[in-house]
């Protein structure tokens, strides 16, 4: 019973709204069959499969607002839980942010849903794991790795008329493989709405050379570099990056995007000319629900344009307190870039190091989103186009804000591991990295 249907969603959201004596009432369901298997030292360790449904309710008295969620649907249980909401909500204290309810609203789906990947059985699950075990066992090297897919609905009502109802699918892949000694180490992953557009024999390939290739790393000094991030390294400075696009925190003073003697950069060159990035809920490669958390319809929206700032992400209390349109809320993001492979990106680099992943990233510098990190799994001296040896990895403090005025060249724009992020491979100059790591 894991995935309702919409007539089966809307009947019991209805139920929902109709059992509230509240101002506002907002009802949303979400479930799904959830499988996965897992692989350690070149074996299958477990597999399983998640069933579940959730309910959640939020109802207001004027602005005391409340919440509850249950994960049963006969009307005894509707009832109980919208009780419990409105008890809550008339315990709280006033939320003088709180916005009621939206509209009515008209939504154009997005291809979020495969029958491909829904239909995945554990047979193919465990095919996939064998697929990644099965060639490193023949050349002496260790995989680990984990497969998680899923088919998912979502829908929501409100007490003003909207609806919306969805199915999704997803399937998530990510394999280390680790020389016998475990001085080498290769990654790859992969996120796909579409199994059919994965191949789990091709990808371990990529892991087994790095992790062959990555063994007797030699030592490079610190300091500032040519580097080339491959998209999931520099998908991990682009997505921390996008969490300071609010348009609350630039007009509050508390962001890289404010600007001084207040308000925000909104028409300011602040990257590259190069640096075009936006949001479109329909980009076949990363579709996501065609409305936000709030219900609010998602739109095809420019967030950089040629360098320039041109639009921030604006909360709907936010967008009232500011005189702004309500807007929803961006659902992915996509870099654009250029037409070249990493693989091309190398060879045409004189000197340089190759970044394969970027991990542990942490916050420094809020002003300037300086973060440090590490890199992981296959980093790799480049000389005269070549891979030509692999070097330990290094801690780096380093911005996107600069690494984003420092591009030499970009690549073309795939999508990255967590499904809503599209970002090219970069080649990037004067990047910093400030120790060495003894991590392989």
């Amino acid at each position: 019973m894991s995935i309702l249907s919409e007539a089966e969603a809307k009947a019991i959201l209805e139920k929902v709204i109709a059992f509230s004596t509240a101002d506002h009432t907002v009802a949303t369901m979400g479930g799904g069959i959830q499988g996965n298997v897992r692989f350690a030292r070149n074996d299958i360790s477990t597999s399983g499969i998640v069933d579940d449904i959730q309910l959640g309710v939020e109802v207001a008295f004027g602005k005391r607002v409340g919440t509850a969620s249950i994960n049963q649907f006969d009307d005894a249980s509707l009832e109980r839980v919208v009780r419990r909401a409105e008890e809550l909500a008339k315990l709280a204290p006033e939320n003088p942010e709180y916005m009621p309810p939206v509209g009515k609203q008209t939504y154009r789906p997005t291809e979020t849903f495969s029958e491909a990947t829904a239909a995945l059985t554990a047979e193919a699950r465990a095919k996939i794991a064998e697929a990644s075990i099965l060639p490193c066992r023949e050349r002496g090297l260790i995989a680990a790795g984990f497969l998680e897919d899923g088919q998912t609905f979502f829908a929501h009502a409100n007490s003003n008329g909207n609806f919306g109802y969805q199915r999704s699918t997803v399937a998530d892949y990510t394999c280390t493989v680790r020389t016998e000694d475990g001085r080498g180490s290769g990654w790859v992953a992969s996120n796909v709405k579409d199994i059919a557009a994965f191949d789990a024999a091709a990808d371990i390939q990529i892991a087994m050379r790095k992790a062959a290739a990555s063994a007797d790393a030699q030592a490079l000094e610190p300091g500032k570099y040519t580097v080339i991030l491959e998209p999931a390294a520099a998908s991990g400075l682009i997505s921390f990056m996008m969490n300071f696009f609010s348009a609350r925190s630039a007009d509050e003073g508390r962001s890289f995007l404010s600007k001084q003697g207040g308000g925000n950069k909104i028409g300011e060159q602040i990257m590259d000319a190069r640096v075009n990035i936006y949001t479109d809920p329909w980009n076949p490669a990363v579709s996501v629900l065609p409305w936000d958390e709030n219900g609010l319809p998602r739109e095809r929206v420019k967030i950089i344009d040629s360098g320039k700032l041109a639009n921030l992400d604006y909360s709907r209390f936010w967008a009232a307190k500011q005189g702004k349109p309500e807007t929803a809320s961006w659902g992915n993001t996509i870099m654009e870039g250029g037409t070249k492979s990493t693989a091309e990106l190398i060879a045409g680099t004189e000197r340089g190091i190759l970044v394969t992943r970027t991990w542990y990233i942490r916050m420094v510098d809020p002003q300037t989103v300086l973060l440090t990190g590490l890199t992981r799994d296959g980093t790799f001296y480049i000389e005269n186009g070549q891979l030509k040896y692999p070097i330990k990895n290094f801690r780096f403090n380093e911005s996107p804000v600069i690494m984003l005025n420092n591009i030499e060249e970009l690549g073309r724009s795939v999508r990255v591991e967590n499904g809503t992020l599209m970002v090219p491979p970069m080649k990037i100059r004067d990047f910093t990295f400030t120790s060495l790591s003894d991590a392989v």
